[in-house]
């Protein structure tokens, strides 16, 4: 008996040491879901609301991000609708979780100016917004970029192919063979540049060639209305679906007619709706917010489905006005 319980002791002394060190994975947890009007505030307008007021609203849902301890990166069903993932794949190799943070705090940034620029184009205000290629972000050390583009650059032509959207710039790629070398046309401090850059193959994608950069949408915005989003912490740009149809919701016909709404989906100036990682948490985290709908992008309904329960209707959409109209009252 002696033996058994000094055997139990060790067992318990290794676990709380495994699950207090920190391993090289990563764990994708469900988070609460958020409502949109305390996040927002408009000119002369009184959006903002105690979200504990009503049940019925459109709500923004995230996942939270953190490292997994050696236990949780052996069992990672400890933690629960958890999804354990390798750490290159949410931080490049060379990146640190800070620059990490702040890619996404840029991103999330950058997102709230598209969703209000979407919103109220929709609903027949001129928004003057002036796109002016794709702007480097991070620069992943020991890739082919390292030490020929930096922090801040604009790129505005590749492959001989005009820039104005990021997108562009992925679309430019695509018949870039991985080693080959493409060349760029920079904006840097106001003074365009040429510059050539080296490629490897993509770690998520062997057949397509990447720089060694993260890039998003350089571009400036004249809005007519004040329109402020505050979103605290949160990153990533996946709330900008929820931010677009919260606004419509407040200065256009009414979407959510008593229903809890809850939503996920990156917003383009377009109007396309991009898909989004997190897709099992985030569905956990609408169920947990009590959602009557969970609007998800199209390339995203089939997980959301496997993971939602029978009383939570996933609305598929492939852009902004399909959502406007799939939730009419």
């Amino acid at each position: 008996m002696k033996r058994l319980l000094a055997v139990a002791a060790l067992l318990a002394v290794v676990a709380g040491v495994l699950y207090v060190i920190p391993s090289d994975h990563y764990l994708f947890l469900p988070d609460r879901a958020r409502p949109v009007d305390a996040l927002v505030s408009i000119e002369d307008e009184d959006l903002q609301q105690d979200a504990d007021t009503t049940d019925e609203g459109v709500y923004m849902v995230d996942i939270l991000v953190r490292r997994a301890s050696l236990l949780e990166r052996l069992i990672p069903e400890l933690a629960d609708g958890a999804t354990l993932v390798p750490g290159h794949a949410v931080n490049p190799i060379g990146v640190s979780d800070r620059q990490r943070r702040q890619t996404s705090l840029n991103q999330m940034s950058r997102s709230q100016e598209i969703a209000v620029t979407v919103a109220l184009r929709a609903l027949g205000y001129i928004v003057d917004v002036e796109e002016q290629g794709a702007q480097v972000t991070t620069v992943l050390p020991d890739r082919p970029a390292d030490g020929i583009l930096e922090v801040g650059d604009i790129v505005i032509g590749a492959a001989g192919t005009p820039v104005r959207r990021a997108r562009q710039l992925q679309a430019a790629l695509a018949d870039v063979e991985p080693g080959q070398e493409v060349g760029l046309t920079i904006l840097r401090n106001g003074e365009e540049m040429r510059v050539t850059v080296g490629t490897v193959p993509s770690e998520q994608d062997p057949q397509r060639a990447v720089m060694g950069v993260i890039i998003e949408q350089a571009a400036t915005f004249e809005f007519p209305l004040e329109i402020e989003i505050d979103a605290g912490d949160i990153g990533g740009p996946s709330a900008g679906l929820a931010f677009a149809l919260g606004i419509t919701d407040e200065l256009g016909d009414e979407i959510t007619c008593g229903r809890r709404i809850t939503v996920t989906g990156e917003l383009a100036l377009d109007g396309a709706v991009q898909p989004i990682g997190g897709v099992k948490q985030k569905t956990i985290g609408a169920e947990q917010s009590g959602a009557d709908v969970f609007v998800v992008p199209d390339a995203n309904a089939g997980e959301a489905r496997e993971h939602a329960d029978d009383d939570l209707e996933v609305v598929a959409v492939s852009t902004y006005d399909e959502a406007v109209e799939a939730l009419a009252c």
